[in-house]
């Protein structure tokens, strides 16, 4: 059996073991009244779905066999990897297509219905009804079957071969058993230590929003319109912070790898998972007092559902092809555009339809909710999140609604916004403005810290915020108004909750959770408005001249052109309180720590292997011998750039450029960190090391001993020339005569040598060794003596001097955002762990007598 019909056997059985877990749990809930049948069928529906769960976890060790394994025969493998990637770049090929990102959620939702089985055996029914039904659907995603009679496909399969994927192509007609020797490899973008970890984490994400779902649907189901409230919320807050945990983690690899200069683009598929998230974040906090209010239960429902739902329409937005004119994100369409819709309305339908069920069963407040309680101030805070959720998802879905419109025939003029970034960050900052100034008002409600007549406990921050934002608008020259709001905001919500917190700490430190959270928030806005608000350019042209008359220098007013640095090799520039040096093309070498020159080694062409053409020697340690055959990345170009301080510290970054057919020239950037600021540097012009040097034709010169003249603009010497007993590359015997040239060539700033060298051995045969100088783009050849005149003749060519276009930013305080996310997490982690234990030790305990 090969291991793509051993991956098509695991996903068929996935698939049916999902639906008869499924069946299994349904008879297990509709026979409540029968304990015995009830055990018999919730043993057969628990083996079954570990069945599944093995199943599903086999099928992604199969996959990434094939990866591994170099088995290019298969199309998924041949279109994502490559035998130049390391292992774990091996695991980004997983989850870089369809395919495999679905069964990455697969996975996750696999272990984790195996952990709620055997952590809550009172909701296991009903709750796993829901979450295998859940389970058969995404599987269907990838069984990659055809109905016979119908040509109706039901998923997309990994496991194909390349003779599967493109029957009837011309070069298999020519060669049926045609292997690839190698892949189309990992988009560039995706060769970052983050990609490992990001995906993983924000489909876990994905796969956790299920849980509180699940419970929901259980509880309405069942009609405990309340009860579902108590498994669900720490599972909601686990969800909340790895989703969130997720969503940064992107932002960080787009920070650390694309070059737009920022860690947050408004793309349409970043705002498809922000929007859920901040839905989850609004339902935590209604049902965190949905059993005291009846609106906030009511809410919770809706909201819960709804994180659902936008986790499935996001699936349905970045994989059905209707984003791939608005983003540079989203997956080409497959196929599967209709069982994705058919997912969606599946669970908004059997969501809709339960509800309604259960809707007169839920009780209504007697009185309206004082505006001094914690309630009223949760709920605001909700009410604000999902406002801000609802203005960035309704511009995201103007594709999908071109596209209803379309299909009935219609024309909708409406677009999204062009300009991104700023459309959405002018209303975003208000909202997270009003958020900030909730979360410190809300943690003195919360904490009873404030009550109906006795506001005066609120002043002391409130002063304290206004003088700190103050200082820091007057110093900081902040003179934009909502840059003023936002800044007010975050400080108030920092001091607020940071005095809630030394009053907390007086108790205990367990329950301070909320109020972590919401300084992380705080430092977060704060490093936002900083870091992005009053970032400088510091690489502006001083020179006057365009570089560039490409449409990307060229557009708004020649903004690139004036904002960009060029370096010439070996030239210092002055940029700031920064000078410059480009000191050339590096190269990875996979067992050296170091970048080193291009010259060191000379690439094998298609083989991501090269040989050294010298010792590869790092301070006291050699690495490689000269002749010794090295893995390097040769699908990157490193710059070297040397910044030199005015206090004389050198620092040395390497932006990277990749020259990718697919993509062109694809650029990520080196960051400079300091305390305050980060100085963030990209090549947006760089020439591909891997192009043959095109070299002038030969220039002739013949010149006596001390003569001035001139050699491609610039202005040499010819100092010296007189007997050497070593050539490099070349083994003389005594009976050898060599000979060395030195000339002075003058430059604007510095003077540089050159030494061709000219021999005879004993048969009468010349030798010559040309020497290059990269800085300057010369080659110069030691042709003859002419022992008559006394004169020397040289063969001069030369060629472009290497160069870089390079354009840096210095993002101040930038840290404090990063800070405040690691504040954040720490906060949620706070808040899940005391309410998963909360909940266990109402469950062991034996307090939830209901049976389900």
């Amino acid at each position: 059996m090969t291991l793509g019909n051993l991956g098509h056997l695991l996903v068929i059985l996935s698939f049916v073991t999902a639906l008869v877990a499924t069946y299994a749990y349904l008879r297990a809930t509709l026979l409540s009244t029968d304990n015995l049948q009830v055990e018999t069928w919730k043993r057969f529906a628990r083996g079954t779905f570990y069945i599944h769960a093995a199943s599903v976890i086999g099928v992604c060790v199969t996959l990434y066999a094939i990866i591994y394994g170099h088995h290019f025969e298969y199309h998924y493998a041949w279109s994502h990897s490559s035998r130049a990637l390391p292992w774990y770049y091996m695991l980004s090929c997983f989850w870089e297509g369809q395919e495999g990102s679905f069964m990455l959620w697969m996975f996750w939702q696999a272990v984790l219905g195996v952990i709620l089985i055997r952590t809550n055996k009172l909701w296991e029914a009903p709750m796993m009804t829901v979450y295998a039904l859940v389970q058969a659907f995404l599987t269907s995603m990838i069984l990659g079957v055809i109905i016979p009679g119908l040509d109706f496909k039901i998923g997309s399969t990994p496991f194909l071969t390349i003779a599967e994927a493109n029957p009837g192509a011309p070069f298999l007609q020519l060669n049926p058993d045609f292997v690839p020797k190698d892949g189309n490899g990992l988009n560039p973008l995706l060769q970052n230590y983050w990609m490992v970890i990001h995906p993983p984490t924000l489909f876990l994400g994905f796969a956790l929003t299920l849980v509180p779902f699940a419970y929901l649907m259980a509880g309405l189901w069942r009609k405990q319109v309340i009860e579902w409230l108590r498994p669900a919320l720490p599972w909601t807050l686990l969800t909340g912070v790895v989703l969130g945990v997720g969503i940064l983690m992107g932002g960080y690899w787009a920070y650390e790898t694309l070059s737009f200069n920022s860690y947050w683009s408004w793309d349409p598929v970043e705002n498809a998972v922000y929007v859920p998230w901040l839905v989850v974040i609004a339902a935590l906090h209604t049902m965190i007092i949905a059993k005291k209010n009846a609106t906030a239960l009511k809410t919770s429902v809706i909201l819960v559902i709804a994180q659902f739902i936008l986790i499935l329409y996001s699936t349905f937005l970045t994989r059905s092809g209707i984003l791939g004119n608005a983003s540079v994100h989203s997956f080409t369409d497959l196929g599967l555009s209709g069982q994705l819709l058919l997912y969606l309305f599946a669970f908004i339908i059997v969501a809709v339809v339960l509800s309604v069920r259960a809707w007169k069963l839920m009780p209504s407040d007697k009185e309206e909710v004082s505006s001094y309680s914690r309630e009223f101030w949760l709920f605001m805070g909700a009410t604000v999140l999902c406002l801000a959720s609802f203005q960035v998802i309704i511009p995201t879905s103007i594709p999908v609604w071109n596209s209803i419109v379309e299909s009935f025939g219609g024309v909708s003029r409406l677009a999204p916004p062009t300009d991104a970034i700023t459309y959405y960050t002018k209303f975003q900052l208000w909202f997270f403005s009003v958020i900030a100034i909730l979360s410190g008002i809300g943690q003195y409600f919360w904490w009873k810290r404030v009550q109906k007549g006795k506001m005066q406990e609120l002043l002391t921050p409130l002063w304290i915020s206004l003088f700190i934002s103050a200082l820091l608008i007057t110093f900081g020259g902040i003179n934009k108004l909502p840059y003023i709001a936002l800044l007010t905001a975050g400080v108030f919500a920092l001091v607020a909750n940071t005095t809630i917190i030394i009053g907390v700490l007086r108790g205990s430190y367990r329950v301070s959770g909320g109020s972590v959270t919401h300084i992380g928030v705080a430092l977060m806005l704060l490093g936002i408005l900083w870091s992005s608000g009053y970032q400088k350019v510091v690489s502006l042209n001083a020179s006057g001249l365009l570089i560039s008359k490409e449409d990307y220098f060229t557009k708004e007013d020649n903004k690139e052109n004036k904002e960009n640095v060029l370096l010439w090799l070996g030239q210092p520039t002055r940029m700031g309180d920064y000078l410059l040096t480009y000191r050339g093309p590096r190269i990875e070498i996979r067992d050296v720590p170091e970048f080193v020159p291009n010259s060191w080694v000379d690439v094998i062409e298609g083989d991501f292997h090269a040989v050294c053409l010298r010792d590869i020697t790092l301070g006291d340690k050699t690495y490689h011998k000269k002749g010794d055959t090295v893995s390097v990345y040769a699908e990157n170009a490193h710059y070297e750039v040397e910044y030199r301080e005015p206090n004389g510290r050198i620092t040395t970054l390497y932006p990277r450029v990749q020259f990718n057919e697919k993509m062109g020239l694809v650029t990520s950037p080196d960051i400079k960190r300091e305390l305050n600021k980060d100085l963030y540097s990209y090549v947006t012009i760089g020439g591909d090391p891997k192009k043959a040097e095109e070299w002038s034709p030969t220039e002739n010169v013949r010149v006596a001993m001390q003569d001035t003249f001139f050699i491609n603009d610039f202005v040499a010497v010819l100092e010296s020339v007189g007997r050497t007993d070593k050539v490099e590359g070349i083994a003389l015997t005594p009976n050898d005569v060599a000979v060395k040239a030195q000339i002075k060539i003058l430059d604007k700033e510095r003077e540089y040598f050159i030494t061709p060298t000219f021999a005879i051995n004993q048969d009468r045969m010349v030798m010559r060794k040309p020497e290059v100088n990269e800085d300057l783009g010369l080659r110069i050849q030691f042709m003859e003596i002419d022992p008559k005149t006394g004169t020397f003749s040289f063969a001069v060519n030369s060629k472009q001097r290497d160069y870089i276009v390079m354009k840096a930013v210095e993002k101040p305080l930038i840290n404090v955002l990063w800070i405040g996310t690691l504040v954040l997490i720490i906060g949620f982690s706070m808040s899940t762990i005391r309410r998963f234990r909360e909940f266990r030790l109402v469950r062991d305990k034996g307090v939830e007598l209901e049976k389900v």
